[in-house]
């Protein structure tokens, strides 16, 4: 194996074969815990050796293994890396000088934009200041329909080494600056990177895996920074900010100057067993229109039932299709929408973040379900109205009466867009 593979890595090795001399050995277990992802459950090999059960989507590792790592060297080539040619906003470029000062003085920092402000764009004087100080970066995102979409423009943005890290990927590992990767593959990093991004910091699989958490603490380097990305930060994160733990950055303003639609709510007892006529007559608008759109619901138990309605309420013609987070094809289904062959896509909450259609519309069924928080009901709202050339749309949501988070979600809403037209300083925390 070379080298420099194993530079910042964490490498599953066989205890009987020759260990490489520059490598550093680590040991699987420590305190009863997995090195790798601290955690306890254990299944029995022959011979009374185990392996971790807790990581075994990321590879097996055993008690016939250890764990080998060569201390990051950050072998490349200073100076500029960007060869973007575009242009931020007045917003978007103080939110990036910002940033780019908070790095700099080596602070953690949360970046709090609305959805829709163009936060990728916006991270590129950052990543690009410390790529041409030799860091190594890591750009994590929640699943890999949004790696896969994230990636592509990453790289062209920079003329730099980039790998792209997710599960049951074919391309083999290489040793690259900057990195662009599902939150579980931090599992095989060991004090790596100079700046971490964590983009959606406070949605699955990352919010309340202290497990997850920590490996992505160790893949940084011990003077590392953070980076957090949201547009919904859960308590704790505003908590940290409060106490002058991290910084914040926030921006309230959409990068075309449009607004977060708010929630028309229908409410109807007769859901689950019949759409109400309103939602009826908005999806056939949206198919005569040519608008394609999400249907959201809150459990994967939900969409048969939904999808046996649709069928009878709906052309034969229209194409949909299901998706959940455990479809092995959920980004195939995903990529087939954005190339027009579906006209909707019927979904639980795994496409409310990271998602971005022209033209989008949502309809959210049992928006008064425990499973949907404010903070989901913002995000999936927060679908529509993307896009430069379609700034407005429809939000839907159909419950079976008021609750706690659909007021709060339409206040939130409001209060956003009232920040983005008086002053992009304003407090958020009076949300």
């Amino acid at each position: 194996m070379e080298e420099k593979k194993l530079y910042g890595r964490l490498q599953t090795w066989p205890k009987n074969q020759t260990i490489p001399p520059a490598a550093q050995v680590l040991p699987v277990r420590e305190k009863g815990r997995c090195f790798r992802c601290q955690g306890r459950s254990r299944a029995p090999l022959p011979n009374g050796h185990s392996y971790c059960l807790d990581c075994l989507m990321i590879g097996r590792v055993s008690s016939l293994d250890c764990l080998l790592t060569i201390a990051e060297p950050n072998d490349f080539s200073s100076g500029s890396k960007l060869r973007w040619q575009g242009k931020l906003t007045r917003e978007q470029q103080r939110v990036s000088d910002q940033l780019l000062k908070h790095a700099q003085a080596g602070r953690n920092q949360l970046l709090w934009a609305v959805t829709g402000a163009g936060k990728t764009e916006m991270l590129y004087p950052l990543v690009d200041w410390a790529l041409s100080q030799r860091q190594r970066v890591a750009i994590i995102a929640p699943r890999v329909d949004v790696v896969l979409e994230l990636a592509p423009r990453i790289q062209a943005a920079f003329d730099v080494s980039l790998q792209v890290l997710y599960g049951d990927q074919e391309a083999p590992y290489d040793y690259s600056q900057l990195v662009v990767a599902t939150a579980h593959q931090l599992f095989r990093f060991y004090k790596a990177f100079d700046l971490v991004i964590i983009d959606e910091v406070d949605a699955f699989p990352f919010r309340g895996n202290q497990s997850l958490q920590k490996a992505v603490a160790r893949a940084a380097k011990v003077d590392g920074c953070f980076l957090y990305l949201t547009a919904t930060p859960d308590r704790l994160l505003q908590r940290q900010v409060k106490a002058g733990k991290i910084d914040m950055v926030n921006l309230p303003k959409r990068f075309h100057g449009g607004k977060i639609p708010g929630l028309t709510v229908v409410y109807s007892a007769a859901w689950p067993d019949r759409f109400p006529k309103k939602v009826l007559e908005s999806l056939k608008r949206w198919l005569k229109d040519g608008k394609p759109f999400f249907i959201f619901v809150p459990t994967v138990a939900d969409l048969a039932r939904v999808w046996q309605q649709l069928e009878k309420v709906l052309p034969t013609t229209v194409k949909g299709a299901t998706v959940h987070a455990n479809d092995p094809k959920c980004v195939d289904k995903v990529q087939a929408m954005r190339a027009g062959d579906y006209d909707f896509l019927l979904t639980t909450t795994i496409l409310e973040r990271g998602v971005t259609l022209a033209n989008l519309q949502v309809l959210i069924l049992g928006a008064d379900d425990p499973t949907f928080t404010t903070e989901t009901l913002v995000q999936m709202a927060g679908r529509v109205g993307r896009d430069r050339k379609y700034r407005e749309g429809e939000v839907l949501a159909l419950a079976k009466g008021p609750s706690r988070s659909i007021r709060r979600a339409e206040k939130m809403i409001r209060h956003l867009n009232q920040l983005a037209e008086e002053d992009e300083d304003a407090d958020l925390f009076a949300l």
